[in-house]
């Protein structure tokens, strides 16, 4: 995508089921963005070579989804000073919480925003990293605030879940 504010990694192919749901959100909400596979384990010079140039290419937010071990998120929070928000990806071991421990346990001094487990946690990084954007881009900011209206509207529309 040309241009792109916001970054969408992760540390193997297999997580892109859950990290589309990020595309999603920021499709919806008119955010530019890319995406790639970035593995802090497998390819340790892409990871720093990504996290050193993202601000000078226009990149302003990191989104990092990575199961098992983990270290995606925290290993690009240590080589860049843009805000990251860690997906814990949903592990065959443990069903994602040695993921979500993994990325939520960041020493202080370099922060990851950890979202919750799987494809919600992935939409939420979408929209936190929309809001991020939504502070200097209108388009953007309208774009949320419809999005939030809508939300709000579709259950105030169905008060009683007996009317479905």
């Amino acid at each position: 995508m040309k241009n792109p504010q916001v970054g969408i990694i992760m540390g193997s192919t297999s997580d892109w089921d859950t990290m589309k749901k990020a595309e999603e959100v920021l499709q919806q909400l008119g955010v530019n963005f890319e995406v790639k596979v970035v593995s802090a384990h497998r390819t340790p010079d892409l990871l720093f070579e990504y996290s050193e140039t993202a601000a000078e290419r226009g990149i302003q937010v990191i989104i990092a989804g990575a199961g098992g071990a983990a270290h995606l998120p925290g290993m690009v929070a240590s080589k860049t000073h843009l805000p990251v928000f860690g997906v814990p990806v949903k592990s065959k071991a443990l069903n994602g919480i040695d993921s979500l421990l993994s990325i939520a346990q960041m020493p202080a001094g370099i922060s990851v925003g950890t979202l919750a487990i799987g494809p919600a946690g992935a939409a939420n990084a979408g929209l936190l990293a929309s809001q991020v954007i939504a502070l200097h881009d209108e388009d953007v900011r309208a774009k949320l605030i419809e999005f939030r209206r809508k939300q709000t509207e579709k259950v105030l529309s169905i008060p009683d879940p007996r009317e479905m």
